[in-house]
């Protein structure tokens, strides 16, 4: 099968030009500036930006959490995210307490079988790393898994304590593994909940306001001198505040090898979400929880000056009808996580390039070639050069659309940014070369996504 993309202008973390690219074999052939030759199929990308597939490093499919599961599973959730453009997801395989850590990326396997619409691989939640699990660490590091997170919040359920995350992260740094670490001070948060609901605050906004930014500051400090004791590269998911931004970019100042992801919800909603009357506010109740909104620009300025490196989503679903209002009466009881993997891509150009904030090739780094070069998949995935994965997207910079629990696809009641109008789409999503998403329409078919087998960390 052959393809033939033209007319569009072409941008990867470095470039910017116009050129033409001929797909064969799933694989980028060649680019040039006109490609007079016959193919199977032409895709006009006139007045259109052509991308690297995005890649989301963090989404949590089919995932049980606090007595549900997340919504969405490996079919729902990747051809949502086929439809923002989005052609490789990193998803985390659960190991629970006492089970193997192989036995663990296996039971994720058999979830994902046969649904994906697009790549995938997968990070490892390590709750059990006794000195005897060590060499599956080092085994599924050499298979390919080679990310794991590690938990400093959730006691009883993820938590580890420090001696588990300095063994993880100096035998997979010895090894070529990289820890992601979910960075929050969850034994203290724990005793602020207690106090709360002890006084009777039950409502949705004392999730926010039981996990202090100082709180999440404190587990980032910790989880980076824990790394630089293990001589070892630690990534900080999902960080949201100014507060923790500040302990990630006195790191870097130092020259540790440290990395950081945001989050969309955290670039663009903040704590007064909480506010609304009645229940409504358990929509957005995500861990962390959102911030004070002028942390905001306090992020954008961490990813224009590579503080940040990569913006993920934490997909994370949990419907508002029967999964949310399990907590109705007690926040704590409130399924954690949000909806978000479709629509990444658009909301980082509109509030990105469009607002003047980046420009369009760190968007391409934030959203796909840091990503691919953090977790072992560049130059296969995250740019578009020759031989590289034909992962493209046709992005029309200039539609607008407002977004919408009634028209995304996400399996989700509703939406965290309802109402909201961006600018930015993708117009034609290409995994591998086959067309998954035409003219708004899924035309690709469940099960084509591959398992990836990553290389070792190497930045």
């Amino acid at each position: 099968m052959k393809t033939i993309i033209k007319n569009g202008n072409i941008v990867t973390a470095v470039d910017n030009y116009f050129a033409d690219i001929l797909i064969e074999d799933g694989k980028v052939a060649i680019i040039g500036a006109k490609l007079h030759m016959d193919a199977d199929q032409f895709i006009d990308a006139a007045d259109k930006l052509v991308i690297p597939g995005g890649i989301d490093p963090h989404t949590h499919m089919e995932l049980p959490f606090g007595g549900a599961s997340s919504s969405d599973d490996f079919k729902t959730g990747t051809i949502a995210a086929a439809h923002g453009g989005t052609t490789t997801i990193i998803d985390f395989a659960v190991q629970y307490h006492g089970e193997s850590l192989v036995e663990a990326v296996d039971n994720w396997h058999k979830k994902a079988e046969g649904k994906t619409a697009i790549d995938y691989g997968f990070h490892l939640i390590t709750t059990d790393l006794p000195d005897e699990r060590v060499p599956e660490m080092r085994q599924l590091i050499s298979e390919g898994v080679m990310s794991f997170k590690l938990f400093m919040a959730y006691p009883g359920v993820f938590l580890v304590d420090d001696a588990t995350i300095y063994r993880a992260m100096k035998n997979a740094g010895e090894a070529g593994g990289l820890i992601c670490m979910h960075a929050e001070n969850g034994v203290v948060i724990n005793e602020i909940i207690k106090h709360a609901l002890a006084e009777g605050k039950t409502a949705p906004k004392y999730h926010a306001l039981t996990r202090p930014t100082k709180a999440e500051a404190e587990g980032v400090h910790r989880a980076i001198a824990i790394a630089e004791m293990a001589e070892a590269p630690v990534y900080i998911v999902h960080l949201s505040c100014s507060d923790a931004l500040d302990e990630v970019r006195e790191a870097r100042d130092l020259g540790l090898p440290t990395y950081a992801e945001t989050c969309p919800q955290y670039l663009f909603l903040d704590y007064s979400l909480y506010e609304r009357e009645g229940f409504e506010g358990a929509k957005w109740v995500m861990t962390p929880p959102l911030r004070e909104k002028w942390n905001q620009e306090k992020l954008w300025q961490g990813l224009k000056g590579n503080d940040l490196q990569v913006i993920s989503t934490d997909h994370c679903p949990f419907c508002f009808k029967e999964q949310k209002e399990l907590g109705r009466d007690d926040f704590t009881k409130i399924p954690n996580g949000g909806p978000g993997v479709e629509h990444r891509m658009s909301l980082i150009y509109n509030g990105g390039v469009a607002e003047g904030r980046i420009d369009v090739n760190r968007f391409v780094e934030l959203t796909s070639t840091a990503a691919a070069k953090l977790f072992g998949l560049f130059p296969r995935k995250g740019t578009i050069a020759v031989g590289s994965d034909a992962d493209i997207v046709v992005f029309d910079p200039n539609e607008e659309m407002v977004l919408s629990s009634a028209t995304h696809h996400m399996n989700v009641d509703y939406s965290a940014y309802e109402g909201m109008k961006i600018r930015g789409a993708a117009k034609t999503v290409l995994s591998r070369g086959r067309i998954v998403i035409e003219k708004g329409e899924y035309v690709g078919r469940p099960g084509d996504g591959e398992f990836l087998k990553r290389g070792t960390f190497s930045m």
